[in-house]
């Protein structure tokens, strides 16, 4: 069974993008705050949360509610626990403020991301990143592939944008000129996890590593052809459901770590060009020695 077309696609991105520009303004008047201005908590030991991570959310999920209804919303704080699950149809998942961590240590790299999955398959989505004063939206229809199918391959039936402006994945095709971004989980006691040895097997192979703090903006970066590829571990699905959109949108490539069909919420994935996609697929599956 096909999906949504382009055109109603290119409507719900334009959706994504407004309620998005609605949740950035709210949440940058608290942006570099000072301590009078701003309660942070912990969820988990290194993983935290502020007042302006709920307000988002609240409005993110009235104002979705409002224009899109009969579409679910799925959020980080107030219905994580139902975010593990896959889905049938199409569902919305918000991410209130990506990069909690640098909001609250007054670091730019945070935005709100609104991502719509059809399927489980991410097909439109919005990205604010207010402070850097980007926004990136895009979209890509759902095509029907069976579980231990081939990757996903770019197809036409899409597009993304960046300010406004029509956006693609890069053309670096050797990982020695690629400039690769990844992250690490709050938790990071143990291997493989942690991501500390393939960080540092892709490190010896690629140009640039970064890490930046925000799952959404990196692999909007992919798709706008500023990073080549991103690889991250035990993210989620609103983490990634607008960008991979984006990406996709794009024309880019988005797997599992190992190679095959992307599991959006299993929370590992793997994104690039399509050009220096199997070179590091290899490079995760055989990352080396351990680090200290």
């Amino acid at each position: 069974m096909s999906g949504r077309g382009p055109a109603e696609l290119l409507e719900l991105s334009g959706i994504a993008l407004r309620v998005a520009e609605e949740a950035a303004a709210l949440v940058q008047a608290g942006f570099r705050a000072g301590a009078g201005g701003l309660r942070v908590a912990e969820k988990a030991p290194r993983d935290l949360v502020t007042q302006f991570d709920q307000a988002s959310e609240d409005l993110l999920v009235a104002r979705l509610g409002a224009l899109t209804p009969g579409i679910a919303v799925v959020g980080e704080e107030q219905s994580a626990a139902r975010a593990t699950e896959p889905r049938g149809g199409l569902v919305w998942y918000v991410d209130p403020l990506d990069g909690t961590t640098n909001f609250v240590h007054g670091h730019p790299f945070w935005c709100v991301s609104v991502g719509l999955m059809e399927d489980d398959t991410p097909v439109a989505g919005a990205v604010v990143a207010p402070v850097l004063g980007i926004r990136w939206t895009g979209f890509r229809s759902r095509e029907p592939q069976p579980r231990g199918a081939a990757p996903e391959r770019p197809a036409t039936a899409g597009e993304a944008r960046r300010n406004g402006e029509r956006c693609t994945v890069s053309a670096t095709a050797s990982l020695e000129h690629a400039m690769v971004a990844t992250g690490f989980p709050p938790v990071r006691d143990r291997a493989p996890d942690n991501n500390f040895d393939a960080f540092m097997t892709v490190k010896r192979n690629a140009q640039a590593v970064r890490r930046c703090g925000s799952a959404a903006i990196d692999l909007c970066m992919v798709a706008d052809g500023t990073y080549d590829a991103y690889w991250e571990r035990r993210l989620h699905a609103w983490d990634v459901a607008a960008g991979s959109a984006i990406v996709r949108g794009a024309g880019g490539v988005i797997t599992a770590l190992a190679g095959g069909p992307p599991d959006y919420h299993a929370g590992d994935i793997m994104a690039s060009n399509g050009l220096v996609h199997d070179p590091i697929v290899a490079l995760l599956s055989h990352p080396g020695p351990p680090t200290r």
